[in-house]
């Protein structure tokens, strides 16, 4: 926790929202939205560590509910949706060695299809998302519980793969940033059409734009954004570009908030 703390106190200050807000436009309320949520143009999908739920986006109910083994879905931490398939992030936290897998469901009923083990290395799989043609994903790392001696959350990492999981390019996070996520790491991430990265950490209500460095192994800070959830996982509308769902795990709920538009620096 002392380092933590170090790192927080030195972090530059552009780490923190300066720009406009996000503004929340709807809540819904799910048992599930415990991890995250993943939308598409008729049904919201919260995400427990064993648990999914499929509901419908304008009258609330409930369509379908998978519930997996606690002891093979240890914690599933978020899903995206390609190709009418869940593709979900999921590890083993908080056991060590940390270990993750991709668990894949079909979209409509909710039944697994698929599950590749990634195994034991860069640390956590916390978020999975396809974009220009390739994975990209987040491998937390954690100071304290969950993490690993000798590995706090700088070591966390996002990793390019090509669509059979070969690696194609890894990057670390800015310091600004891991300093505002400390002692956790990168909860929530997904690619947006403007071509820029967004991310969440673990419990702040906030958002940081990354790009990709042109040089180096660092991803770039763009801007940091508030936002009306606390952390965990995030997706994009695929019919609205600018709207953004998260969860509130406190109150349970699957909360949109549109963003606003990132002006290139």
């Amino acid at each position: 926790m002392l380092l933590a703390a170090l790192i927080l106190l030195l972090a530059p200050a552009q780490a923190e929202p300066s720009g406009p807000a996000a503004v929340e436009e709807q809540r819904i309320g799910a048992p599930e939205a415990n991890q995250g949520v993943v939308a598409d143009a008729r049904y919201l999908y919260a995400i427990d560590n064993a648990r999914i739920a499929k509901i419908d986006r304008r009258t609330g109910k409930v369509a379908a509910r998978w519930q997996g083994d606690p002891r093979r879905y240890k914690h599933m931490n978020s899903c995206t949706l390609h190709a009418r398939r869940l593709v979900c992030a999921a590890s083993n936290y908080p056991d060590v060695p940390m270990a993750s897998s991709v668990e894949t469901f079909d979209a409509d009923t909710l039944r697994p299809v698929s599950s590749r083990s990634l195994g034991p290395g860069r640390g956590s799989l916390t978020w999975l998302t396809w974009h220009d043609g390739s994975w990209w994903a987040c491998f937390a790392n954690y100071e304290g519980k969950g993490g690993e001696p000798g590995r706090d959350n700088r070591w966390t990492t996002l990793v390019r793969y090509s669509a059979d999981f070969a690696e194609q390019g890894a990057w670390i996070f800015p310091p600004e940033v891991l300093a505002r996520m400390a002692p956790k790491s990168a909860s929530g991430g997904d690619w947006n059409r403007d071509g820029y990265l967004y991310v969440t950490g673990h419990d702040r209500p906030e958002m940081y734009v990354l790009k990709l460095p042109q040089a180096g192994p660092v991803l770039e800070l763009v801007t940091t954004i508030a936002v009306p959830v606390e952390g965990q996982a995030i997706a994009w509308d695929p019919v609205d570009p600018r709207l953004l769902w998260g969860i509130s795990r406190g109150k349970a709920e699957m909360v949109a908030a549109r963003v606003p538009v990132v002006t290139a620096r």
